[in-house]
């Protein structure tokens, strides 16, 4: 959970960075061109000022939720964030292991889902044993939750 909270923190305090000494000279550069209706430099940094200030909003209220998870009401008998759920993919007759995580940490390639992706979402709450059917961009999919390994236990 560190390791996102100091990802975010991160990006934050580039974009600040940006915000409150990068554009604001930026800016200045642009007027002194002159005629601000036909400046394209000064549209660009208006409109790049905007969208940062848009993803400085998007940070502080993930930063707060991030900051706001309490590992002790993780239950400890079902899927939740941090949990480690090997499935029995019915279809194929094969097993595979993913650890459910933040979105900023997801990376499915190496097994690491979101907890709000489709698998991710269809997992949570749910307990070894359980069967889940899954919507995927490829069709549906059905997994037996073979193994379960909660943050807790990890």
């Amino acid at each position: 959970m560190e390791a996102v909270r100091q990802k975010l923190q991160a990006e934050l305090n580039e974009l600040e960075d940006e915000l409150h000494f990068k554009l604001p000279k930026e800016i200045q550069k642009a007027r002194e061109y002159g005629d601000l209706r036909e400046n394209a430099e000064y549209k660009a940094a208006l409109e790049r000022q905007s969208v940062v200030t848009a993803r400085i909003m998007q940070l502080r209220q993930r930063l707060s939720e991030v900051e706001s998870i309490d590992l002790s009401k993780i239950p400890t008998d079902r899927v939740a964030y941090g949990s480690t759920v090997v499935l029995y993919d019915i279809d194929k007759d094969e097993k595979i292991t993913y650890r459910l995580v933040t979105s900023e940490e997801s990376a499915p390639e190496n097994g690491l889902i979101s907890t709000v992706s489709p698998i991710g979402q269809a997992l949570m709450g749910k307990e070894e044993g359980d069967e889940v059917k899954v919507k995927t961009p490829t069709g549906f999919r059905n997994f037996e939750i073979y193994r379960l390994t909660t943050i807790h236990e990890s």
